[in-house]
C-alpha cells in the first residue's frame, strides 16, 4: 500500500488539489448554508488545497539547485508546516461558528479560544524555525531534513485536535448524528495518519488526510443541511397536519351543536345522526377509500337533516313525504353556505334518489347518483328500520335485513348494500354471541311476568344458569321464580300484537321449580320431579341444552331437582329461556357453559321428527337444514363443466328471503365441507347474496329479471317447492358459476389459488330441504 503511494503520491496529491478547488468553488455558489459557515468551509478547502498544493511543489523541487528549487523548497516547506497550523484553525473557526449559532443555548467553550490560540503560536513557532532551524532545515544539496526539535511541529495537529474533540464529545447533543460522525473522522483519520508518518517517511499522509476530511466535512454538512431541511418539512407538515385537525374538531363541534339543535327539535332522532354516520363511514372504509373521503361522508351523513333545525314544528308532527322533501331542500339551502366544504350541500341534494331513476330532484339512476348520497341513503335506511319512530317500533336486524335486500335495486345501490349488510352481519353475529353474558344480574318482580330478562340461548351446547331469590311478597301473596321458553328475532319476550309479528316471537311455554308447566305453542312437555325439599337457601340452578327439536332443562332449588323435556314445534327454531317471577328479587344471576355438547340419544325422543326429505334420493342422500347452515349435503366435485340440478323447498316456518339453498365452494382433503385442510372460495345465497371470504377474489353479480315476481311471491314459491340448476365451468384457476331462478340471474368468477387443487361444491341453507340432487359432469 505504502508503496503505491509512494509511486503515485504526485498525482494523488494533484488530483486531491483539484478536488479541493473544486468543492471551494461549489461551496462558492451554494445558497443552503449560512453565509458565515459558508465563507469558514471555503477557506478551509482553500488552505488544504494550498497546503498539499506546497507539500507537492516541496517533494517536486528536492534537490534542485536552481534558483527556482532554491526559492520552492524553502517556500513550500515553509507553507506547509505554518498551514498545518492554519487547517486547524479553521477547523476550530468552524466548531466555534456552531456555538456562536447556539449561544443561547451553551456558552462558548474555553477550550476552543485555548486551541484557537495554540494554532496561532504554532504558526509563531514555524516562522521562528525558519531562523533557527528546530523544525527542518535545507542542506547544500537544496533538500529537506527534520530538525531537532521536530516533534514540536506536531504538538498543534495532535494535541489541539484532542482537545477540540473533548468539546465535541462534551456537547454532543447539539450536533446531529451525521455531523458528530463528520467532525470525528476529521480530527482522529489525521492524527492516525500522523502516528504513521513518523515512521513513513517521505509520504505526506497528513496533508493528504486532511484534505479528504475538508471533502468529506463538506459532504457531511451538505447531508446534516438535508436532514435539518427534511426534518423542518416534516415540522411544517405536521403542523399542517394540526392545523387540519383543529379545523375538523371546530367543524366538528360545529356540526354537533347543528345536530344537538336538530334532535331538539325531533325527540326520536336523538344519536340517529352520529349512528348513520358511523354506518357510513365504516361503509367507505370497507369499500376503499381514503381517511379524507371517509371523514367528508361521515361530516355529510351527521348534517343530511341539518334542514329540520329549520322547519316549523307543525311540519315536522306531521311528518310524510313533505317533511322529507322540505327537509332536504332546507337542508341543502343551509349547508350551501359552507363554501369550503361544497360536498355537503350536493350529498344532500341527491340523497332521495333511488337508484332505478324514481326517485327525486333530479329523477338520476345508478351510478348518476354520488356516491355519499348512495352510502348514507343505505345506511340511514337500516338505521330507520332498526329505530323507533312516532309511527313505528324498532326491527330486531334480521327483520330490518330482509326489507333493505327486498329495496336492493330499487331504492339503493345493492353493490354497496351487500357491503353494509356484511358489516352488520358480522356485528350482529358478535353481539348475539355476547348476548347470554349481558343478561341483567338482578331484577325485581311484583306482578307475575312484569319484568322478564333478556333471552339466554339453549343450543346443542350445554348451558348453566344460577340465580338467588328472596321473597319480596306481602302475607298471603305467592312468590316464586319461572321461566318464559321461547323464541323471537331479538331474544327478548313480548306481549303486544305488533311486536309479536316484528319480531316473530312464539313462545314454547312457562315452568317453574316445582315441576308445574304451561305448554303453549311446544309440541309436548314431560317432567319429572325427585327429591326431597330441603333447607332453603335461596339458590336455584337451570341445567339446559338442546339436540334437533328436543329440549332437556333440569330445575334445582332446595335438595328438589326437575327434569323436564320440551318437544318444539320443529327443528328450525332457536331457543331461549327468559327468568321472571312473581313479588320476588332475583339477582346475582350467573351464567356459564359446561362444555357438555348434546349428540343424538342425549335426550330422549317424545315425537318423530318433522321430516321434508322422504322424497327421491339420486346421486347424494336428500338434506334438511332446519336452521342457519346447520346441516350441508356432500361435496360435488368441480371438473371442467359440472351441472347441479335439485329439488328445493323452504320450510313452512321459512319467512326471510334468505331462507332458500346457500352455496360452498371450497377444497378439503377429504372433499367434505369444513373436513381436514378446508378452504373456502366462495359462499352465495340462492337469494342473490354474496358472502364470499373477502382474501378471495370473487366477482359477483345479481340481477333481477323482468319475470321476478316480487320477494313476497319469490318466498311463497320456494315453500311450494321448485326445481333449481347450478352450472360451473372451471378453466385453470377460474371458477364460474350462474344460476337462472324465478326472475335472479347470479353470475360469479371465483379466482382460485394456484394450489387449490379439487374444488368441491355443497349445499347448505337456512330453513330449506334438498331433494332429487342429480349431478352431471361434462
Amino acid at each position: 500500500m505504502f508503496d503505491f503511494i509512494r509511486a503515485n503520491q504526485m498525482d494523488i496529491m494533484l488530483a486531491l488539489c483539484a478536488a479541493c478547488c473544486t468543492m471551494a468553488l461549489m461551496l462558492l455558489f451554494t445558497r443552503f448554508l449560512q453565509t458565515r459557515r459558508k465563507w469558514i468551509l471555503i477557506c478551509q478547502e482553500l488552505v488544504v488545497m494550498f497546503l498539499l498544493g506546497f507539500d507537492r511543489e516541496a517533494y517536486i523541487y528536492s534537490g534542485n539547485l536552481t534558483r527556482m528549487g532554491y526559492v520552492m523548497v524553502r517556500v513550500s516547506n515553509f507553507m506547509v508546516f505554518f498551514l498545518t497550523s492554519a487547517v486547524v484553525l479553521c477547523f476550530n473557526t468552524y466548531l466555534m461558528d456552531w456555538f456562536l449559532e447556539r449561544k443561547n443555548i451553551v456558552k462558548m467553550p474555553k477550550r476552543l479560544i485555548f486551541t484557537a490560540v495554540g494554532s496561532v503560536c504554532g504558526m509563531i513557532i514555524v516562522v521562528i524555525s525558519q531562523f533557527t532551524g528546530w523544525i527542518y532545515y535545507i542542506d547544500g544539496q537544496n533538500r529537506y531534513f527534520r530538525g531537532n526539535l521536530f516533534l514540536i511541529a506536531y504538538i498543534v495537529p495532535i494535541i489541539c485536535p484532542l482537545i477540540q474533540y473533548s468539546v465535541i464529545a462534551q456537547y454532543r447533543k447539539i450536533f446531529s448524528r451525521m455531523m458528530f460522525i463528520g467532525l470525528n473522522l476529521y480530527i482522529f483519520v489525521p492524527i492516525i495518519m500522523a502516528l504513521i508518518q513518523l515512521k513513513a517517511y517521505g509520504l505526506s499522509l497528513v496533508n493528504m488526510s486532511l484534505v479528504l476530511m475538508s471533502v468529506g466535512l463538506y459532504i457531511f454538512t451538505y447531508l446534516d443541511i438535508n436532514d435539518e431541511v427534511e426534518r423542518v418539512h416534516r415540522l411544517e407538515l405536521d403542523n399542517l397536519q394540526e392545523a387540519r385537525k383543529s379545523m375538523e374538531r371546530l367543524f366538528e363541534q360545529t356540526a354537533s351543536v347543528m345536530v344537538t339543535a336538530v334532535e331538539k327539535r325531533d325527540p326520536y332522532s336523538k344519536g340517529r345522526a352520529a349512528r348513520i354516520a358511523d354506518k357510513a363511514g365504516r361503509l367507505a372504509e370497507r369499500t376503499g377509500h381514503d381517511e379524507n373521503w371517509c371523514n367528508n361522508i361521515r361530516y355529510a351523513a351527521m348534517l343530511h337533516e341539518a334542514g329540520l333545525a329549520a322547519l316549523p314544528d307543525k311540519l315536522i308532527a306531521a311528518g310524510g313525504e313533505e317533511l322529507k322533501k322540505m327537509k332536504a331542500a332546507t337542508g341543502e339551502e343551509l349547508l350551501s353556505y359552507i363554501s369550503e366544504y361544497p360536498w355537503l350541500a350536493e350529498t344532500l341534494h341527491s340523497l332521495n334518489e333511488h337508484y332505478d331513476g324514481s326517485g327525486y330532484p333530479d329523477g338520476l339512476k345508478a351510478e348518476e347518483i354520488p356516491e355519499m348520497s348512495r352510502m348514507i341513503a343505505i345506511a340511514e335506511g337500516f338505521d330507520s328500520l332498526m329505530s323507533a319512530g312516532k309511527d313505528h317500533s324498532a326491527l330486531p336486524y334480521t327483520v330490518a335485513r330482509e326489507e333493505m335486500l327486498k329495496k336492493a335495486g330499487t331504492l339503493y345501490d345493492p353493490a354497496l348494500l351487500e357491503q353494509l349488510k356484511m358489516i352488520l352481519d358480522a356485528e350482529n353475529e358478535v353481539a348475539e354471541q355476547a348476548a347470554d353474558f349481558t343478561v341483567v344480574k338482578e331484577l325485581e318482580c311484583g306482578n307475575y311476568r312484569d319484568r322478564i330478562t333478556g333471552g339466554i340461548e339453549v343450543s346443542e351446547t350445554e348451558s348453566r344458569i344460577s340465580f338467588k331469590c328472596e321473597s319480596v311478597k306481602e302475607a298471603g301473596e305467592f312468590s316464586e321464580p319461572a321461566i318464559v321458553l321461547f323464541d323471537a328475532f331479538d331474544r327478548h319476550v313480548h306481549s303486544n300484537e305488533m311486536s309479536i309479528g316484528e319480531t316473530h316471537y312464539m313462545e314454547y311455554g312457562e315452568l317453574w321449580f316445582d315441576g308445574h308447566y304451561v305448554c303453549t305453542a311446544a309440541r309436548h312437555i314431560e317432567a319429572e320431579t325427585s327429591g326431597e325439599a330441603g333447607e332453603d337457601d335461596g339458590r336455584y340452578l337451570i341445567t339446559a341444552g338442546r339436540y334437533e327439536d328436543h329440549i332437556r332443562i333440569v330445575l334445582e332449588h332446595a335438595g328438589k331437582k326437575t327434569e323436564l323435556c320440551v318437544v318444539l314445534p320443529d327443528s328450525t327454531r332457536s331457543s331461549y329461556i327468559g327468568l321472571t317471577g312473581e313479588n320476588c328479587r332475583i339477582s346475582e344471576i350467573e351464567i356459564e357453559k359446561t362444555g357438555r355438547h348434546y349428540a343424538e340419544g342425549d335426550i330422549p325422543r317424545l315425537a318423530d321428527k318433522v321430516s321434508f326429505i322422504n322424497r327421491l334420493v339420486s346421486d347424494i342422500p336428500n338434506v334438511q337444514v332446519n336452521r342457519f347452515r346447520s346441516a350441508y349435503s356432500e361435496g360435488i366435485p368441480l371438473k371442467n363443466e359440472t351441472k347441479v340440478i335439485f329439488h328445493s323447498m323452504s320450510l313452512p316456518t321459512s319467512h326471510l328471503v334468505w331462507h332458500c339453498p346457500h352455496l360452498f365452494i371450497y377444497s378439503s382433503k377429504d372433499g367434505r365441507q369444513g373436513g381436514e385442510g378446508y378452504r373456502e372460495y366462495a359462499v352465495i345465497k340462492l337469494d342473490g347474496e354474496n358472502d364470499s371470504p373477502l382474501d378471495i377474489e370473487n366477482s359477483f353479480v345479481m340481477k333481477k329479471g323482468a319475470d321476478f315476481p316480487g320477494w313476497e311471491e319469490w318466498k311463497d314459491r320456494n315453500r311450494e317447492g321448485l326445481e333449481y340448476e347450478l352450472n360451473f365451468r372451471r378453466k385453470g384457476n377460474k371458477l364460474r358459476f350462474t344460476m337462472e331462478n324465478l326472475g335472479i340471474a347470479i353470475e360469479n368468477t371465483t379466482i382460485l389459488p394456484e394450489d387449490a387443487g379439487e374444488v368441491y361444491a355443497a349445499l347448505t341453507g337456512d330453513q330449506c330441504a334438498f331433494t332429487d340432487i342429480r349431478i352431471k359432469q361434462g
